[in-house]
């Protein structure tokens, strides 16, 4: 059904937000200002004591600091009332008075067939479940029993049984009354091409319902029953109900847990699937062909930020991860990823939680890789790597892989952990063997002899010392500093924010916390300090902002000393930014310098030193310094030339208007 223009904006302009949600939750006083149309509550999504979730009713959306579901009033009611796009719309327009467009005849016919389809398809689920509890389904039940599948769990996934027989479904559903042309649009018969009675789709296979997020059947599963089937598990063709690649199993169920902090799993099939969600990983989904397409992909990123892929440990389960990952990583973005959870070889998950427990399976997910690991696994497993040709070729291959990534801050953060990783292949003995002699880390090691665990010279850390700045900054503790000056006056300036957004977007911070604390100011859409601070106590903890306020160089600050000088703020802030960025610009100088000193000429490695050693300079005295040239006075101060010389030629002068009398 087609909606008129400016009737979606009409109805969003008389719906109120905050009345929508308020049916659902209840507000927390304490931080909401109802005169502003600014709402707190807990989420209504995922379990939680803290007020986490904001309704902007001047704007129209929400946001959960949470688990960041967001949206408008007809997303709300989409997800709180489990209905599509246009019985929400319906339900608004009923609320706000407003008369829903007439339908189109078409649109509303091909809406009525569906929802027959969806209703033939639920008898046929009964049928199959009948079918289970009969004679014929004994093999299907000792099966179900053999692999830990109980009557309990059997009724909760509605799994069935199809009988051996050319047409028992077909004759129940057409004693029903059904229709010819909708037991085939529902894909549970098929055509006879020898001009006889259409046939059963599904014969002597245990049957799994495939549901869509609302819940309905839209196709069936079949695990063969005799081992000598062509196809060992069978789904249903394509209809108007179902889209093999734009369907999950499970994924219902999945979303609502997921929606409560529970990590979203993605295993091989329909048993796997039961297996984890019966042993508490209720969010767990599986496709329902060979390989995840993107549009399941979408899906599982609608669902969870970071799904964990499940995969056997075998030969298969590995290639089917790298088809994975090439499909994955042109749609990656920020925040927006996958993890591999490779199983022990030989086993799946549900043989895994048989023989060792939930536990055991916690522990393999607990355990899962980043997509970038899988990448150099891929490219470098049984390979080896003894001349420039090969190392070459290696470079080539991950660099066309890298270059498929479309968004440019994660591919350059995967050339960044690629580098590292070649690094580390191509100089083993630099990068991890421990020297014979000179400094390391903690004091000076002497050559020669046998080695034990390498120890700190002076003392550990105390307990105290442990989360300090200076022990988070790895050596590089002025750049941290700056850091938590520019992140203290964006969040005590959160106007300045938009200004220099793709500035602060550059910035690769030194520790994890301040990474956290960049994460939650570029994602910030308010307007006050108040607000900001609230999200971040909401994201990464009330802590994060206590230590960072507590330094005493982000407290003689300018911008956080002087509030109410937003022009000051901005300056400082600038100055900090290009500080940093000269002063990283030389570290980064001088390391590529020392990584290529074998292959530059003398000339090449001198301009190398003297451009880190002027970007140094530059970071040091800030781009706001005078540059210009001093001398030292007799008494050993350093003075302007120019002011000096002003001065000699003004006392030149007065000698000259004295008659030559020198002062005495």
């Amino acid at each position: 059904m087609s909606l008129p223009p400016g009737f979606l904006d009409e109805l969003r302009t008389r719906t109120s937000l905050a009345q929508v949600v308020g049916r659902k939750v209840m507000w927390d006083q304490r931080k909401s200002n109802q005169g502003k149309g600014d709402l707190w509550a807990p989420c209504p999504f995922h379990q939680e004591k803290s007020a986490s979730f904001h309704v902007d009713d001047r704007k129209g959306f929400y946001y959960c600091f949470g688990c960041h579901a967001k949206g408008d009033a007809l997303s709300f009611v989409k997800e709180t009332e489990n209905v599509g796009f246009m019985e929400a719309v319906e339900i608004l327009a009923r609320e706000a008075g407003m008369q829903m467009p007439a339908r189109d005849p078409k649109a509303q016919e091909k809406a009525d067939r569906r929802t027959q389809l969806a209703e033939v398809m639920e008898q046929a689920v009964q049928f199959f479940r009948l079918q289970l509890k009969t004679n014929s389904g004994v093999g299907a039940r000792e099966y179900l029993d053999r692999r830990g599948l109980k009557d309990e769990a059997q009724d909760r996934w509605d799994i069935g049984f199809a009988p051996d027989g050319w047409q028992g479904l077909w004759d129940h559903l057409r004693g029903k009354g059904v229709t010819e042309d909708l037991i085939l649009g529902a894909g549970l018969a098929k055509a006879s091409t020898k001009g006889k009675q259409p046939y059963d789709t599904f014969r002597n296979r245990i049957m799994f319902p495939i549901r869509d997020a609302r819940g309905r059947c839209i196709a069936f599963g079949g695990r063969a029953m005799d081992p000598n089937d062509n196809a060992k598990y069978l789904n249903s063709p394509e209809t108007e109900l179902f889209d093999k690649g734009r369907s999950l199993y499970n994924q219902g169920p999945a979303r609502e847990a997921a929606g409560k902090g529970v990590p979203l799993v993605v295993a091989e099939g329909y048993m796997d699937v039961i297996a984890l969600s019966e042993a508490g990983f209720g969010a767990t989904v599986a496709p329902l062909g060979t390989a995840i397409t993107e549009d399941q992909l979408r899906l599982l990123w609608r669902i969870a930020p970071e799904p964990i892929i499940a995969l056997d440990g075998d030969t298969a389960g590995l290639r089917a991860a790298m088809r994975v990952i090439d499909t994955a990583l042109p749609l990656l973005e920020a925040g927006q990823s996958l993890r591999f959870a490779i199983m022990p070889e030989g086993l799946d998950p549900d043989d895994l939680i048989k023989a060792q427990g939930a536990g055991a399976m916690q522990k393999v997910l607990d355990g899962a890789r980043p997509m970038v690991s899988l990448l150099w696994q891929r490219e470098t497993e049984g390979k080896v790597f003894d001349s420039p040709e090969r190392r070459a070729s290696l470079e080539n291959d991950l660099r066309i892989a890298i270059g498929r990534i479309q968004n440019q801050s994660i591919q350059k953060h995967y050339g960044e952990e690629i580098k590292r990783l070649l690094y580390e292949l191509f100089n083993p003995r630099r990068a991890n063997a421990p020297r014979q002699g000179g400094w390391q880390g903690g004091g000076w090691q002497g050559g020669g002899g046998r080695r034990g665990p390498w120890k700190p010279a002076g003392p550990a850390f105390q307990p105290a010392t442990k989360g300090s700045l200076l022990a988070a900054a790895s050596g590089q503790v002025e750049e941290v500093l700056r850091e938590a000056v520019i992140l203290a006056s964006l969040i005590t300036h959160p106007h300045m924010i938009e200004t220099f957004e793709s500035a602060i977007e550059r910035i690769d911070m030194a520790t994890d916390e301040h990474g956290a604390l960049q994460r939650a100011i570029l994602s910030f859409t308010g307007d006050t300090s108040e607000e900001l601070c609230a999200k971040i106590e909401a994201e990464v903890g009330t802590r994060a902002l206590e230590k960072l306020f507590a330094l005493n160089h982000v407290q003689i600050a300018p911008p956080i000393r002087r509030k109410d000088d937003p022009e000051l703020a901005a300056l400082c802030l600038a100055e900090e930014l290009a500080k940093l960025d000269a002063a990283r610009g030389a570290r980064h100088e001088l390391d590529d310098a020392v990584a290529e000193i074998g292959a530059l000429s003398d000339e090449g490695l001198t301009f190398r030193l003297s451009e880190a050693v002027r970007l140094l300079d530059e970071a040091r005295r800030g781009q706001g310094d005078d540059k210009g040239l001093f001398d030292r006075a007799d008494n050993g101060v350093m003075v302007a030339r120019e002011e000096k010389d002003a001065l000699d030629a003004l006392l030149k002068q007065i000698e000259d208007q004295q008659g030559g009398r020198k002062r005495p």
